[in-house]
């Protein structure tokens, strides 16, 4: 295919950008007072780097903290594949970055850095400081100006576990030519589902093939189930709910109908929440939310050493009501030391969080309305046993105290939710024999 129409396409979409960089830049500096982790590593955003890698590169781009996790296992599997390259590792947040400095801390092979913004001057200086041989982007990050770049140089881009709902298809076809031209310039597609793999042809893709969700391969990392045992020790016999990844504006419902449950639930005064935001510049913010509320609150950070130390910990005080998981890196300890789980982000219009994890250690989940980023997943996992579906946080936390009171009910739900995980395996197996298509 020509590079000039996408060429043609770029020249109005980089002045849109070029225009648009004095409002990055105090983006940062807004973001930076909650997260001053925001301000570290900017040179790299323009494509300035004092680092490079030994021997030949591979570049995987993962937005955030979810991307990343994603593609732990798809990394580890390309080390093994190709021993002699470099993983580029690249973010647009500090806490996507966070997450790969944990997964790869032991890692050498994995640089963690910040990606540019997409501006074709910045492309150019990333792809010849670090001269991938090809690339790999999770789910749905697409940058016009460095695939444009990639395919001008001969560098094939995989676009992997790559997910796109209705919502963001309809947005995508706003802009149909450059649209067509961005995907057209991917080398190829493995799309987690076949109703996203549609969606992306329709929109322009080329080679798409369905390699599922490279989530459900994720393992717990090492020494997070022996976590959540202390997770269990440090909540003492309580019966645990988890509120997992919550969103703005949801906390204070789930507050709110945890209290309402709890006082028309004598047997279950005991009950603990356990109520872990999603974004950790949030942390404060919640815990004033469950302090207005007349809640006694603990934090996770207040035990630093809770996963070190050799003693059992001492149980939180009986009046403390919520539990605070103000930590990162953590989650599968959360929901394995859970009794079950509601998920965030689907009790209001953000689209839901993926319940993998929760299936992956066998944690009942309970869903919100609100699930299009990951509707096929939460079908299935309904369909299978392993979820509910619930119409609001009030009905949620009504049914999650009768599963309290109802073990054989709870077990159904971890064994369903185990062996749907397990059913679906195998897609970054699937993926690697794709990049081999692309790469020879």
């Amino acid at each position: 295919m020509s590079h000039g129409p996408l060429y043609r396409l770029l020249l109005p979409y980089n002045l849109l950008w070029l225009l648009a960089l004095p409002a990055a830049l105090l983006r940062l500096l807004w973001r930076a007072r909650r997260q001053p982790d925001y301000l570290r590593h900017v040179r790299e955003r323009f494509g300035g780097y004092r680092v490079r890698a030994p021997g030949p590169v591979i570049w995987v781009h993962a937005v955030s903290v979810g991307e990343t996790r994603a593609a732990e296992p798809l990394i580890r599997a390309m080390l093994a594949r190709w021993p002699e390259h470099t993983v580029a590792l690249t973010h647009m947040t500090p806490t996507g970055r966070a997450t790969g400095q944990a997964l790869f801390a032991d890692e050498t092979r994995v640089l963690r850095l910040y990606l540019p913004y997409d501006v074709g001057f910045f492309a150019a200086r990333f792809l010849r400081r670090f001269r991938p041989e090809f690339g790999v982007i999770m789910e749905t990050e697409l940058w016009p100006n460095f695939l444009a770049a990639c395919q001008r140089r001969g560098v094939p881009v995989l676009l992997a576990n790559a997910r796109l709902s209705e919502r963001s298809a309809r947005r995508y076809a706003r802009v149909p030519a450059l649209t067509r031209l961005t995907l057209g310039a991917l080398a190829a597609v493995g799309a987690q589902s076949a109703a996203d793999a549609v969606r992306l042809a329709a929109l322009g893709a080329c080679r798409v093939s369905i390699t599922g969700n490279i989530k459900f391969d994720i393992a717990p990392p090492e020494g997070a189930l022996a976590l959540a045992a202390r997770f269990r020790a440090r909540c003492g016999a309580r019966p645990l709910i988890l509120a997992a990844s919550t969103r703005e504006g949801e906390e204070e419902a789930i507050l709110d109908a945890f209290v309402h449950a709890s006082s028309a639930r004598a047997d279950m005064e005991d009950v603990l929440l356990v109520l872990t935001p999603r974004h950790p510049q949030r942390f404060g913010e919640v815990e004033a939310l469950v302090r207005a509320r007349g809640l006694a609150v603990a934090r996770r950070s207040d035990d630093a050493g809770l996963g070190e130390v050799e003693c059992a910990p001492a149980p939180l005080p009986r009046d403390v009501r919520v539990w605070l998981g103000d930590s990162m890196g953590e989650m599968f300890a959360y929901y394995a030391a859970a009794d079950l789980a509601l998920i965030g982000g689907g009790w209001l219009p953000f689209g839901g969080q993926n319940l993998i994890e929760a299936c992956a250690v066998g944690t009942p989940a309970l869903l919100g309305p609100h699930t299009f980023n990951f509707r096929q997943i939460a079908e299935e996992a309904v369909k299978a046993g392993a979820a509910r579906r619930c119409g609001d946080v009030d009905a949620a936390m009504r049914i999650a105290f009768a599963l309290l009171a109802d073990a054989p009910a709870r077990a159904a739900m971890a064994e369903a939710g185990r062996a749907f995980a397990a059913s679906n395996r195998g897609a970054t197996a699937r993926t690697i024999a794709l990049l081999d298509t692309i790469t020879h």
